[in-house]
């Protein structure tokens, strides 16, 4: 078990976890999770930690076919600029491995966005801690463990 899946076990809400043999040469960790599951990409969320300011970290949850808008999330966040967090810094705060980031159950819970494009669907998958290993929920449960907002975070 990893801390985000406890606490979708802790917190009663309805979850499925899929497990899929992690090939250590992909890159692309949503990818391989899409193919290696049968399932359709934008269903499969990643979770990018973003500096708000230089200073402030958040959390951004976007499909795996999108890429998540700086300009949006900083604005979600109430920035006025957001780049890619330092991965030592990431690791820290969550206490997840990068390619591993679960948006549930980290270690100093952060500021949540989820991409809108979430509600287009009865469940999404989104990691569940660790490569190779995802969860399966509801966007709206996803929200409310994070305490997350659901806004639009894909570049145009």
């Amino acid at each position: 078990m990893t801390p985000g899946i406890n606490a979708a076990s802790k917190a009663g809400i309805s979850h499925t976890i899929h497990e899929y043999e992690h090939d250590p040469a992909s890159a692309g960790y949503g990818n391989e999770a899409a193919e290696k599951l049968g399932v359709e990409p934008a269903r499969i969320f990643k979770t990018l930690v973003v500096a708000v300011d230089g200073k402030t970290l958040a959390v951004g949850v976007v499909p795996v076919t999108g890429m998540l808008s700086m300009k949006l999330i900083a604005k979600a966040a109430g920035g006025k600029k957001a780049s890619m967090a330092d991965p030592q810094e990431v690791q820290r705060r969550t206490g997840y491995v990068l390619g591993g980031v679960s948006p549930l159950g980290q270690k100093i819970q952060l500021k949540t966005f989820i991409d809108a494009s979430a509600k287009r669907f009865d469940t999404v998958y989104i990691s569940a801690g660790r490569r190779g290993l995802e969860i399966e929920l509801s966007p709206e449960d996803l929200a409310r463990l994070t305490g997350g907002q659901l806004v639009p975070l894909q570049q145009e």
